[in-house]
């Protein structure tokens, strides 16, 4: 038999128990259309202790999105890279938006979605898989590369407590980053385009884009750790 000391102290445990898990943000990471290194990816996840995250896969992901509690999540990570999409699910991303729920976009995300005009505002920039209109030109992409990441805008939740750092990692070249972007990192890497991480605001949803994020190099690097946990931390405080 329990004797009734045991007994509280079971029942405050859970309660300490529940608490805990109750005061970590919920994260919904969106995944498909792009290979990716799984294993590193979500060991990073693992290490934040703040958060807890369920993952959603492509095709499947986005018809969830627009069908998902909304109380069920705080924001949205997106690793993806579909290549189309119809008009009932477009209305999933106007539903988080609308909801006003924070929305990180990593690395290849701004590939996606090629010929869906509205994504661009949503990511803050585009990358030209090809030159359709003669606007822009075509991006370019480069694996294994070396370069250094500058902190524009040193007080910002962020980049906050962050210093200029190194990195290896997959460079774009050539993006579009829209004007109503504020930019929060750069780099001078030649091949690169200068500006590599923004934020900005669409209806009523905070977002962040931050290119850097091909695999382990970057995954396991503390720096670009302690960037992705403040951008959820920024992304989901109102």
């Amino acid at each position: 038999m329990i004797s009734r000391t045991s007994r509280i102290l079971l029942v405050a445990l859970l309660l300490i128990s529940f608490n805990l898990s109750a005061s970590k943000l919920k994260i919904l990471i969106v995944t498909g259309g792009h290979d990716f290194d799984r294993e590193s990816f979500f060991q990073m996840f693992d290490s934040f202790s703040n958060l807890t995250y369920t993952e959603l896969t492509h095709p499947e992901a986005r018809v969830l999105l627009g069908t998902v509690d909304l109380d069920s999540f705080d924001a949205v990570v997106f690793y993806d890279m579909p290549k189309t999409i119809t008009d009932v699910e477009k209305k999933s991303y106007y539903r988080l938006l609308n909801a006003g729920k924070g929305l990180l976009f990593l690395h290849h995300s701004i590939c996606a979605y090629q010929d869906w005009p509205e994504y661009e505002s949503i990511v803050g920039g585009k990358y030209y898989e090809t030159n359709k209109d003669d606007k822009f030109g075509v991006s370019s992409y480069q694996h294994d590369v070396d370069f250094n990441v500058h902190i524009i805008q040193s007080s910002h939740p962020v980049t906050k407590g962050l210093n200029d750092f190194s990195i290896h990692d997959e460079i774009y070249g050539n993006l579009e980053v829209l004007p109503e972007s504020d930019p929060l990192l750069s780099t001078d890497h030649p091949k690169s385009n200068m500006l590599i991480g923004w934020t900005l605001k669409k209806s009523n949803s905070k977002i962040v884009f931050i290119q850097p994020g091909h695999d382990k190099n970057s995954f396991n690097s503390l720096n670009y750790r302690k960037l992705l946990k403040q951008s959820i931390i920024y992304i989901t405080t109102k």
